[in-house]
């Protein structure tokens, strides 16, 4: 299902997933609101294609209730240049010691977005 499908469905989730999934947006697009690693596989891109790379998970938006059953836009995979890859956003405490408390609230939550080769997962 196409992300534009899923669209009526945002109007069935609460606020707070509304929020989560905002703020996940923002890091995947923006780059913002909390860090980005690569796994070593990715690490061995050369600069123009990890750019195309990055640009396609920025772009991405093929939620579905398979890669999204919570509609928090927190994983996806996409295929670029006969590749595959995962990338996935999880959150932390502000110390990274534990999970959130709270991933709707910036204030106590550290985004992570890790991007990887298929076969790293």
């Amino acid at each position: 299902m196409a992300g534009s499908e899923q669209d009526p469905c945002v109007s069935t989730v609460s606020p707070r997933i509304q929020t989560i999934r905002t703020l996940n947006d923002t890091l995947r697009k923006t780059g913002s609101g909390g860090e980005i690693l690569i796994t070593a596989g990715v690490q061995l891109l050369s600069h123009t294609e990890l750019i195309a790379l990055l640009d396609a998970i920025r772009r991405f938006d093929r939620f579905d209730s398979d890669n999204d059953p919570w509609f928090e836009h927190d994983m996806g995979a996409l295929t670029v240049d006969g590749q595959r890859y995962f990338w996935k956003i999880d959150y932390y405490d502000a110390l990274m010691s534990a999970g959130s408390p709270d991933p709707a609230d910036p204030a106590v939550t550290r985004r992570v977005l890790t991007i990887m080769r298929s076969d790293e997962y």
